[in-house]
């Protein structure tokens, strides 16, 4: 369905420091990484899309989180979740929601909710039980 998603960063070193930890706790390979452009992406298992991309606004404008926008990320059980949402907490997110049962989505619906440090909301989630 999604050739790739792409998400607007101020301090582009900064985003990748956040980003490069939180997507091999996800086992994402990162795909590119362009420091001169600014950009980097990381593709999918097993591949080649759809791709997560970081980079400055292509129009010189300053990068603004997008109201009620998020970016979800699939993670294969409830532990990777928690990682995922430590390494961000410590690469310095901002909690939205700690890992825990969102029971009125699905029951087995684990996730957990934090904003990178440009206020891009983004979860980790889980479909699968314990």
């Amino acid at each position: 369905m999604f050739s790739h998603i792409t998400v607007g960063v101020s301090d582009f070193d900064r985003a990748l420091a956040f980003y490069r930890p939180l997507m091999a706790a996800l086992g994402q390979t990162e795909r590119f990484c362009e420091p001169a452009r600014p950009w980097a992406g990381w593709q999918s298992s097993p591949g080649p899309r759809p791709l997560f991309v970081i980079t400055r606004p292509f129009n010189g404008l300053p990068a603004l989180p997008g109201n009620g926008a998020m970016t979800a990320f699939l993670a294969a059980d409830r532990a990777t979740v928690r990682r995922a949402y430590a390494i961000a907490l410590a690469q310095g997110g901002q909690c939205e929601g700690a890992p825990g049962l969102r029971p009125d989505y699905h029951p087995d619906y684990y996730g957990a909710y934090f904003r990178d440090p440009d206020g891009n909301k983004l979860c980790v989630a889980c479909h699968e039980t314990e």
